[in-house]
């Protein structure tokens, strides 16, 4: 229930309420007590809100039972109290009439509208509780959604350092060693960050940007192997504009420079969308024999964004031979925001 439906349902018990107490008894037995209708409809309405605003939430403890009991017992005292002022003395003294016969002693007053002021008071104290669960409800939720963006955010500048890091190296050995690559790395580097300065705010980009991240890199990574027409990278896209989270996929490709043995071999890697599932697959070989402990920053990070983001959309196969690492990855991407 949302705060919006508990409004119409302060509205419809207040309907049902003049339906039942004053409209259909006086249809049947006529308005002769449509002066006590009116004002015990009123003190009702009056009691109920001040129950509602204020007693309840000063009093009310999750822990402290008895300070919610004596909210409920300040409040049925309200409603008697208002009632026996204006029908009691208001009404007498100005209209000459009174509910009760006169000479009633309050006491018995009380104790004879404890039912009628509970009942109002009882409804009341359920709606605000309904009223303090959605909003506790909706609190959790933002907390948790912006816990979650925080998470996001500082997961993907933990990624953007550790790429840059590992491609300036790249570019001071060119740098070092006088080569005529040293420029064109630099030039393609400029194209990187001008991506993420502006794509790692974003909460999605279109899945041909984080392509776009990868062919740079891969360009980039080109300049200093040897044999790189062993990089084999196959795309079959059908929906460029489908929505991804960005720096998704580059990571895994970042990994694959990091620890691939390009010496005389290289990768193969493919993107695909079919029916607007992304499956990604990237095998490298490994430049020694030891089996990597798989704990990167960039992909460990890629790991929990990928819980958070897509949970249940998502499949992830990771295979760490002596020899071989091979990323398996597919993501339902047909319900993203476009």
């Amino acid at each position: 229930m949302k705060l919006k439906q508990l409004t119409y349902l302060h509205i419809f018990f207040w309907i049902v309420y003049i339906l039942a107490a004053i409209v259909f008894p006086g249809l049947a037995n006529g308005f002769s007590n449509l002066i006590f209708d009116v004002t015990f409809f009123t003190i009702s309405f009056t009691c109920f809100y001040i129950n509602y605003f204020f007693i309840v939430p000063l009093f009310f403890h999750s822990d402290k039972i008895y300070k919610s009991v004596f909210a409920f017992i300040i409040s049925i005292s309200l409603f008697v109290i208002m009632r026996y002022l204006v029908e009691e003395w208001f009404l007498p003294t100005f209209f000459g009439v009174r509910n009760y016969k006169e000479g009633t002693s309050f006491s018995y007053y009380f104790f004879d509208n404890i039912f009628y002021s509970s009942t109002t008071i009882f409804i009341s104290t359920a709606f605000w509780f309904f009223r303090y669960f959605i909003i506790t409800e909706m609190e959790k939720t933002e907390l948790e959604k912006a816990k979650k963006n925080a998470e996001l955010q500082a997961l993907k500048t933990q990624i953007n350092p550790h790429f840059i890091f590992n491609t300036l190296n790249n570019i001071y050995s060119l740098v070092y060693q006088n080569s005529e690559k040293a420029l064109p790395a630099i030039e393609e580097l400029s194209e990187l960050l001008r991506y993420s300065t502006k794509d790692l705010s974003e909460d999605v980009i279109p899945l041909h940007k984080e392509i776009g991240y990868i062919n740079s890199l891969t360009a980039l990574e080109k300049l200093r192997i040897k044999k790189p027409e062993l990089l084999i990278f196959e795309k079959n896209i059908r929906y460029p504009e489908l929505k991804i989270s960005p720096m998704i996929l580059v990571p895994f490709v970042e990994n694959a420079f990091k620890h691939g043995d390009f010496r005389n071999k290289g990768f193969t890697m493919s993107i695909s969308d079919e029916n607007k599932i992304l499956h990604f697959y990237l095998l490298n070989d490994k430049l020694d024999r030891t089996k990597d402990d798989f704990s990167g920053i960039g992909i460990e990070n890629v790991k929990k964004r990928l819980e958070i983001l897509y949970p249940k959309r998502y499949s992830l196969s990771i295979k760490d031979s002596e020899t071989e690492f091979i990323i398996d990855l597919k993501i339902d991407l047909q319900d993203e925001h476009h």
